[in-house]
């Protein structure tokens, strides 16, 4: 459904050249569903604003649902859906027109235009505001009508370009049913960037890590987190048993460190399959005569897995941006 070739993106300005994107080759099967995550500034939505025909590459090549993104960028339009970061809907215009006006661009008769229409307000809980204007709706009710444009053609590719911000809870549910409905129905292909890690790490098959415009890992979420981070097992004993607790833990483990904790001295390591080594660890532990106070095994999370790759929390930059 998707692939690219060195594709490369540079902006320039007077006195410097700044390349966003450098050279990325991307494969995307039909019915994939893949998250891109990166800080701000990664190069995830000059990425897929190019896959999208929004920008020219500079460099290298891109073919998109069958069709080449500079050579035929109407035919890409045709068959893509496109969440924005931005808002889609015009300022002064009613809800429910801007639904049917996007219905017809994609020349979908007046009757499906606007049978899909009524399924996306309900679907997304923007019944009631249909002849409203765009511009006098809340910031999270303009960014359900932008999910609801970008997906009145059922596309067979969508590109969701941060789709939840500033959807609350329910709503953020409500969107992801409705998409998980349209792949079981219609197997579209979803590409994705977001900020939600949770979100990313629940719904994607495939996560793609981008940093200084960079592939820096493409795995199954559960893949990259048993190989970059793997699960973190902590065990609080005396102060007198630490450095015999870090010897035995570092016979299974990686990483291991310590620190004082209200019960004791909390001993800390990376290791495979944590759950089941627990046992066995509290098992040695007590062979050792190593009373343990306290355990516990925490699952790594995506933010662990980019904070491996990168030695920064993709969280901390997320919050600075905010």
């Amino acid at each position: 459904m998707i692939h690219t070739r060195q594709l490369r993106k540079q902006f320039k300005s007077k006195k410097d050249t700044v390349d966003a994107v450098k050279g990325v080759d991307i494969d995307i099967e039909p019915g994939e569903l893949v998250a891109f995550l990166g800080p701000n500034g990664a190069g995830k939505t000059t990425t897929l604003r190019m896959l999208t025909t929004l920008l020219p590459p500079t460099s290298g090549t891109a073919v998109v649902a069958g069709a080449d993104i500079v050579s035929q960028p109407a035919l890409v339009r045709s068959r893509i859906g496109y969440i924005g970061q931005g808002s889609g809907g015009g300022h002064s215009f009613r809800v429910l027109d801007e639904l049917h006006s996007q219905g017809k661009f994609f020349g979908l008769p007046a009757a499906e235009s606007r049978r899909r229409a009524a399924e996306l307000v309900a679907s997304l809980d923007l019944t009631g505001l249909e002849k409203r204007t765009v511009g006098s709706l809340s910031g999270g009710q303009r960014r359900r009508l932008d999910v609801a444009l970008g997906l009145m053609n059922s596309p067979r590719l969508l590109f969701l370009d941060e789709p939840s911000t500033g959807m609350d809870p329910q709503n953020r549910a409500n969107l992801w049913a409705h998409i998980r409905e349209l792949r079981s129905r219609l197997g579209t292909t979803i590409v994705l960037t977001t900020h939600y890690l949770e979100e990313a790490d629940a719904e994607a098959e495939r996560v793609v890590v981008i940093d200084h415009g960079e592939i820096i890992a493409d795995d199954t979420a559960i893949a990259l987190k048993n190989r970059l981070a793997g699960d973190r097992i902590t065990v609080v004993v005396d102060a007198s048993d630490t450095e015999r607790a870090r010897a035995l833990l570092g016979l299974r483990g990686s990483q291991i460190s310590d620190g004082p904790e209200p019960l004791g001295i909390a001993v800390s390591g990376r290791f495979d399959q944590g759950r089941q080594t627990l046992p066995l660890l509290l098992r040695e532990l007590d062979a050792d005569g190593i009373a343990v106070q306290a355990a516990d095994v925490r699952v790594p999370t995506l933010d662990d897995v980019f904070l491996s790759l990168t030695g920064r929390s993709l969280r901390e930059d997320v919050e600075v941006a905010a």
